[in-house]
Parts: C-alpha cells; sequence; structure tokens
C-alpha cells in the first residue's frame, strides 16, 4: 500500500530500546564539562528515520522511539523490569543492547548470554519482535576484550536460532587492534557523541532502515 494514498490509515511503529548506559547515552565528565548531557543514539535514530520518510515522501507512516536505558544496569535488573518497560507498553519492536555491565563485573559470559535469550524469547512470544545488538569493545582494558568477544559469538548464534536481526557493535566501532576506537569514547567504556552516532549510523543500517522500509 502506497503511502499517502488515499483514505490510507496512518501507521506508527514504535520501536523502543532497552538496555543499560550505552542506550541512555551516558558520557562521562571531561575538564570541558563535568556533566555532559546524555546523547541517546535513539535521538540519532530518529532524524535519520525522519529523513527517510521525507525522501520516500511516506506521509501515512510515522516512527517513534521510546527509550528505556538505565545506568548500571546488569542484563539480570533488565529481564526483571522486561515485563514492565517492554512487553506492558508493547512497542512493534525492541533493541536489546545488554552485558557490558556484567562483563566489567566479571559475570560468565555464558550466564549473559541466557538472560538476552530469555528476553528474545519473551519479546517474540509477546509479538513484540527482538533486534539484537552485540556489545561495543573497550579500549584501556585489553583483558576485557575477549570476554566480549565470546559473548558477541553467541548473540549471533542465538538471534540466528530465533531468526531475528543481529547488529554488530562490536564491529560497527571497534579499531583493527579489536579496541573501541579512541575517537568514540572518553573513558574506554561510555561513548562519545560521536560514538553514539556511530551506533545509530550501524542499527539504522543493520535493521531499522529495512523494518521502517517494509511498511512504505
Amino acid at each position: 500500500m502506497a503511502a499517502g494514498e488515499k483514505g490510507q490509515q496512518a501507521r506508527t511503529i514504535v520501536f523502543m530500546a532497552f538496555g543499560d548506559s550505552l542506550t541512555v547515552g551516558h558520557q562521562s565528565p571531561i575538564w570541558e564539562d563535568e556533566l555532559p548531557e546524555p546523547t541517546p543514539y535513539t535521538r540519532f535514530l530518529k532524524k535519520k528515520v525522519d529523513e527517510l520518510l521525507k525522501q520516500k515522501g511516506a506521509i501515512g507512516v510515522r516512527v517513534e522511539f521510546l527509550n528505556r536505558g538505565i545506568n548500571g544496569e546488569l542484563t539480570d535488573d533488565m529481564v526483571d523490569r522486561f515485563d514492565r518497560d517492554v512487553l506492558g507498553p508493547r512497542p512493534d519492536f525492541v533493541i536489546i543492547l545488554g552485558g557490558s555491565n556484567d562483563l566489567g563485573w566479571g559475570v560468565d559470559p555464558t550466564a549473559v548470554a541466557a538472560n538476552l535469550a530469555n528476553m528474545y524469547g519473551e519479546a517474540l512470544r509477546h509479538e513484540v519482535k527482538p533486534v539484537a545488538c552485540t556489545v561495543p569493545s573497550v579500549l584501556g582494558y585489553d583483558e576485557g576484550i575477549q570476554p566480549r568477544l565470546q559473548l558477541n559469538q553467541t548473540i549471533k548464534r542465538l538471534s540466528a536460532e530465533f531468526g531475528i536481526t543481529c547488529v554488530d557493535l562490536f564491529s560497527a566501532t571497534n579499531d583493527s587492534s579489536g579496541r573501541l576506537r579512541k575517537e568514540y569514547s572518553n573513558d574506554g567504556l561510555h561513548l562519545s557523541t560521536k560514538g553514539y552516532e556511530a551506533m545509530a549510523d550501524a542499527i539504522f543500517s543493520g535493521a531499522v532502515c529495512g523494518i521502517v522500509s517494509e511498511f512504505l
């Protein structure tokens, strides 16, 4: 059905971003700014999608992004609030990014993957389509890279098993050594505005653009 067709009922597509501080868009304090404003990737995703709709002349489609990120959360915490914050609002799609904090606390990647699989499955059972994301790398702590690679490999395998889209944020933000790119972070863990823009680019091209295009 063509967008803007006479008599067409307007369609709203709702994406929810669900995760920890990387979903919040948290930035660590710097010398010039002790309380930097969060710059969530959803802000940049919204702009990219609005540009796409404008280019396509899709006046009958609207896309909304809800952000349900909480700083410091582990995937256990995400599972605990999944019913309330995801299944309750019932978005069309949920972008799930979690595990960085777990790995930082030494949680086994297998346990992290089990929590993520729980959320993928619950979303599908309630007719909310999940989009999986691998976790970005780190900078200044090389010991933390291998657990991320292990977790990310499992996330990709789970995505294939569940039949869901997986966006590789690790590859989108790392350098040739496997470390988080310097220009994407000022503390080696959280991203800069440029880093969150890179995340948005990857999620848009790897998932959201194709999803939205199906409705045009």
